[in-house]
């Protein structure tokens, strides 16, 4: 229906000032059937009439197949009415379907409200690529959000595949909030769920260890549930926008410290979505009292795997070989690895520590473990000239 002003505007044209309907519908914005009907129903001219087409008589045959598969291509319809003796073109028939094809109802959600340290939602993103010397990493940012007051916490690693840097993610928010939210949702993170059929699910036991050190709920969303996660979507774009966009920085340390700075102003000062009479850093002071307590011992989030040395003394960890005391050849040795430190245990003793590279094919050395290794060389090729020269005495 159209409002009665236009209707009489139309009449008024087409009588006053003698205009043709599809000048009368090009000049109001309307469509030209929408003027032909207005006519038609003064009585001023006969109802447009449909065309026969070659397509009517598979119309019933199109409405049919469309309710019963209301996915199927154009393409695959044609090809069907092909087979049955159509003679027109395939657009032809995309542009019928692409009229009477059933529509799929939209589902609308409902809008999720939390309470105060009630809920935080946490994604990674990926932004792009680094490069560290020989090495190309992922760049990925780590973005955990509050619900309630909209706090974001960001902060970048090399990857996002390592439990050790989704792990240390949260406790770094934790810090930077003051405290831990009584639920986490996840967006079945890798991380976060292994495996997931139907409504069983197994979770990362990393992650149920971490979660009941911290003493947190581990959730993942539902599949296809855009309503339960959208804060820490919008969050992560917020974070492109604001932060990221035309971002110049030095390496990963920088960007990090500069990330900081930015949860700290910029996204703490915005207005709170959820009330916009006040500000993101109002809203959190409010609920950080709601926040459960940070633990008295942290958890450790260090990689951990065993490494052999075989021959020469370091031991390879991501791709670059660290150094270890020459006399722990041939043993298996620990390597714990946080995202800055690689260090090297023998049992519960540590040999070793190192700063962590993201580089590529590098040996990183204490000086301390090569001269070591160059004074035992050097006592072991005396003590072999000196073997020698006694064997000589004993022959003569």
């Amino acid at each position: 229906m159209i409002p009665p002003e236009l209707e009489a505007q139309i009449l008024r044209l087409h009588h006053v000032e003698a205009w043709r309907p599809y000048t009368i519908a090009q000049q109001l914005s309307v469509h030209p059937s929408t003027v032909q009907r207005v006519l038609a129903q003064a009585g001023q001219m006969s109802a447009p009439t449909l065309k026969p087409s070659i397509l009517d008589p598979y119309m019933p045959l199109m409405r049919k197949t469309l309710e019963d598969y209301p996915t199927l291509t154009a393409a695959r319809l044609y090809h069907m009415l092909k087979a049955r003796g159509f003679q027109g073109s395939e657009a032809h028939v995309r542009a019928i379907v692409q009229r009477i094809r059933p529509r799929r109802k939209a589902e609308a959600y409902l809008r999720i409200r939390t309470l105060p340290g009630e809920q935080a939602q946490v994604d990674w993103g990926h932004f792009g690529k680094l490069t560290v010397g020989n090495a190309e990493r992922r760049l990925y940012g780590f973005v955990m959000v509050l619900s309630w007051s909209r706090a974001i916490f960001l902060r970048f690693y090399l990857g996002h595949d390592h439990t050790a840097f989704f792990l240390r993610g949260h406790q770094e928010a934790f810090a930077f909030f003051g405290g831990v939210p009584r639920t986490i949702l996840y967006d079945n993170l890798k991380s976060a769920v292994l495996e997931r059929v139907g409504t069983a699910i197994r979770f990362n036991p990393r992650l149920l260890d971490f979660a009941s050190h911290h003493r947190f709920e581990p959730k993942p969303v539902n599949v296809a549930r855009g309503n339960e996660k959208g804060r820490v979507e919008r969050a992560i774009r917020y974070a492109r926008d604001s932060f990221f966009a035309a971002r110049r920085f030095d390496d990963l340390s920088d960007l990090n410290d500069r990330a900081l700075e930015w949860c700290r102003g910029v996204a703490m000062d915005r207005p709170c979505p959820e009330d916009r009479r006040v500000t993101v850093r109002m809203a959190h002071d409010e609920e950080r009292p709601s926040l459960l307590a940070l633990p008295d011992t942290p958890f450790d989030t260090d990689e951990r795997f065993e490494a052999r040395v075989g021959k020469t003394p370091y031991v390879r960890f991501d791709l670059n070989d660290y150094s270890v005391p020459h006399d722990r050849v041939g043993r298996s040795l620990t390597v714990l690895a946080s995202p800055d430190t690689v260090r090297v245990l023998d049992g519960i003793e540590e040999v070793a520590r190192h700063p962590r590279t993201y580089d590529r094919g590098k040996a990183i050395e204490l000086r301390a473990h090569v001269e070591e290794l160059v004074a035992a060389k050097r006592r072991a090729g005396k003590g072999h000239a000196l073997n020698r020269l006694i064997a000589a005495v004993h022959r003569i």
